[in-house]
């Protein structure tokens, strides 16, 4: 669904709505820049902890060509769901935050005995119950989901801290680390719907949980539909441009500039792994927003662009708002509605 700007004086008034919208939190921290060196000891078998930005983006490149063993991890054996639905186990990935080690994700299952199932990933910074009336909407159209709470993230946020500034941050290893363990946390939740007896999936991430779930559905063959809400492509590009982590650039530029940045973070970016994506095969859906100011709209039409050339099996929907309004009444609808039918239609 392509819908064409109406105004500049519409446009406009999305960009001050968006402002508004995103600078309602005034609890963002400027936080030191840290090349987070210690975090890199367990990524790879047999290389040992980096000491400088230059070995960074030598061994970028080596988590890229080893990226099977990179966001490869051990089955959990203590998958537990509870009364109240939810499931929780502990991360193949173990951090130094206690709270963190633990996966929760709440557990929507559909009535009808079908087997499709969907992982959904919440935007950075999301809180309860944000996205659970998705959920319940693609229970009630026979899809069950389960909803992850990202590493730093609601109950698995580190005490002291009032936003999950863990997963992205001035830190550059602490950073590659959440997002690493986001991928393994994800596709340890299809090991546990797999035992559950599920076996069509899909999955939906949403902002940063779109960074994630294109990183697990590229190493992880049972996620054969993919739903991008709000697409983008280096996860440098975005803190850089982009309007809610400004307070993030505003430490990183003290040390490096937006080429470097790339480099350090390419392991994680989706590009990195858009042939990899492309041996597999997929249903997908980008969804972005025409007014975007926080995921650039030029870096969307990128991704666009590389599924273009790559021959991906997608669907597109622009549509008429930013980021933060996406949220908002009418837009959340206008998403739903192309969430849910993508999903009721290709599961």
């Amino acid at each position: 669904m392509l819908l064409r700007p109406v105004s500049r004086r519409y446009r406009n008034w999305m960009n001050r709505w968006e402002n508004d919208l995103c600078f309602r939190a005034n609890d963002r921290v400027v936080r030191p820049f840290e090349l987070g060196a210690e975090w890199s000891a367990n990524w790879l078998s047999g290389v040992g902890p980096i000491a400088s930005a230059e070995e960074l983006i030598e061994l970028n490149h080596t988590l890229i060509s080893r990226s099977e063993e990179f966001f490869g991890y051990s089955r959990p054996s203590d998958f537990k769901l509870a009364p109240d639905n939810w499931l929780r186990f502990t991360s193949p990935v173990r951090t130094p935050y206690i709270q963190n080690n633990t996966v929760q994700a709440l557990w929507y299952p559909a009535r009808n005995q079908n087997k499709k199932a969907v992982v959904l990933l919440p935007h950075w910074n999301s809180k309860l119950p944000q996205h659970n009336a998705l959920c319940a909407g693609l229970q009630r159209l026979g899809i069950s989901t389960l909803r992850l709470s990202l590493p730093y993230h609601d109950a698995r946020m580190p005490a002291g801290l009032t936003r999950a500034d863990y997963a992205v941050s001035s830190n550059i290893c602490r950073t590659i680390d959440a997002t690493r363990q986001a991928v393994i946390d994800t596709r340890a939740c299809f090991d546990w719907l797999e035992q559950q007896g599920y076996s069509d999936f899909g999955i939906v991430g949403t902002s940063l949980g779109s960074c994630y779930a294109f990183l697990a559905s590229a190493h992880d063959p049972r996620i054969r539909v993919n739903v991008f809400n709000h697409c983008s492509t280096y996860v440098a590009d975005v803190v850089w441009e982009g309007l809610s982590t400004r307070h993030i650039r505003q430490s990183l530029e003290t040390a490096l500039d937006l080429p470097t940045l790339r480099k350090l973070w390419l392991s994680v970016s989706p590009p990195s792994y858009w042939d990899l994506f492309t041996h597999k095969k997929k249903r997908s859906k980008f969804i972005y927003t025409r007014y975007d100011t926080t995921f650039p709209v030029h870096l969307s039409r990128q991704v666009i662009q590389g599924a273009r050339r790559h021959n991906w099996n997608h669907d597109v929907a622009v549509l008429p708002c930013g980021h933060y309004t996406l949220g908002a009444f009418p837009f959340k609808y206008m998403a739903g509605y192309e969430i849910c039918s993508f999903l009721k239609r290709e599961l």
